[in-house]
């Protein structure tokens, strides 16, 4: 159904023109929107007309009209006055919302027909069979992202993301849940994942100061094939919280080890944090240790160019490498080590997050 305010919208538009006052009512007599200062049917003159199989007919000094998608009105349109003038006006509003009624409509069967498919509620049968009716294509290159926003239900930004992907027939682009707006893109044969990261940055950048995060999946080449493009980028989204949260842009091809490790099971992360450190956890280092571990792995080991960054001489760096050798029996400069610490980090994070899932 059209929403009152664009029904508002549209007898505000015509009355700017025409100078003819208007209302629109449900079937059951209600008036949704109008220009009008005064009442001018009730209910049982409605009803009249609804069952009735008139599309228009006078009522007092007044045209009705019966605003229909189906064998039953959606709307019924009140025009003040009865002269020609008023029935030419009052035909051409009628028209008018009935365009927008199948406008809508066709919008919500889209949209209907889209959330399923992510969600994989459709037959295989039925997905191309509904394609066909929508007008969408089944073999075009496609990919799925996902918004997470501050806010719940912010159609500001839903606006502004329907406003960078304007080609309706190509790309879909709505709410998915409160806080979450799935964009569906369409892409052409020459764009490729360099072409993904570009569109997520003009993401961030039109909903500027919108504070939102953007994952995407992998690009699929058959509509069958973009629910899992969309679980892909929800991956992403909840690994990036996990292992990326300073990164307002995640691709689920990038995440690396830490798809991995997000699939462990939590006994399992912690029988594997047990046989390499004991009871203790790798982050209860103190923070100038984490601070020089972390620099480490940034310099891919190389202890020149970290203590460099650090601001520190080279044998305090190696002081510091030597003590956490001591204390965990790794070498940090040994590359089989400096992995079993590097995934004990991740790992640790991994329970840490899960842990306050949980709460």
């Amino acid at each position: 159904m059209i929403s009152n305010q664009i029904l508002q919208s549209t007898l505000d538009s015509i009355k700017g023109i025409s100078k003819k006052d208007m209302a629109v009512l449900d079937p059951a007599g209600n008036e949704l929107a109008g220009t009008m200062s005064r009442h001018v049917a009730g209910g049982s003159s409605i009803q009249q007309l609804v069952q009735s199989e008139e599309e228009m007919q006078k009522l007092g000094d007044c045209l009705l009209y019966k605003i229909c998608d189906g064998p039953q009105p959606s709307y019924i349109l009140i025009v003040d006055g009865t002269d020609p003038q008023s029935e030419m006006i009052g035909s051409m509003t009628a028209l008018q919302l009935r365009n927008l009624l199948v406008a809508y409509r066709e919008r919500f069967d889209r949209d209907n027909f889209i959330k399923n498919l992510l969600l994989d509620n459709l037959l295989l049968v039925d997905i191309y069979s509904r394609a066909k009716k929508q007008h969408v294509a089944t073999d075009a290159h496609r990919v799925v992202f996902v918004v997470e926003t501050e806010k719940e239900n912010d159609n500001n930004t839903l606006d502004k993301l329907k406003a960078l992907f304007p080609e309706k027939q190509k790309d879909f682009v709505t709410f998915i849940d409160e806080r979450h707006i799935v964009v569906v893109k369409e892409l052409g044969e020459q764009e490729h994942y360099e072409a993904l990261a570009r569109i997520a940055d003009s993401m961030l950048r039109t909903v500027d100061g919108g504070n939102i995060r953007v994952s995407y999946g992998t690009i699929v080449h058959e509509l069958k094939e973009v629910s899992r493009s969309y679980k892909e980028a929800n991956l992403a989204l909840e690994v990036g919280r996990i292992f990326f949260e300073d990164s307002n842009v995640v691709a689920y091809n990038t995440l690396g080890i830490g798809r991995l490790i997000y699939q462990l099971p939590i006994p399992l992360c912690r029988m594997f944090i047990r046989e390499i450190f004991g009871q203790r956890s790798p982050d209860e280092f103190d923070e100038e240790t984490l601070t020089t571990i972390s620099k480490f792995f940034e310099n891919s080991l190389n202890v020149s160019e970290t203590s460099r960054q650090l601001f520190i001489h080279r044998n305090t760096l190696v002081y510091r490498l030597d003590k956490l050798q001591k204390t965990t029996g790794l070498d940090l400069r040994v590359f089989e080590d400096a992995i079993t610490f590097k995934i004990s980090l991740m790992v640790s994070k991994y329970m840490k997050y899960m842990e306050k899932q949980d709460f």
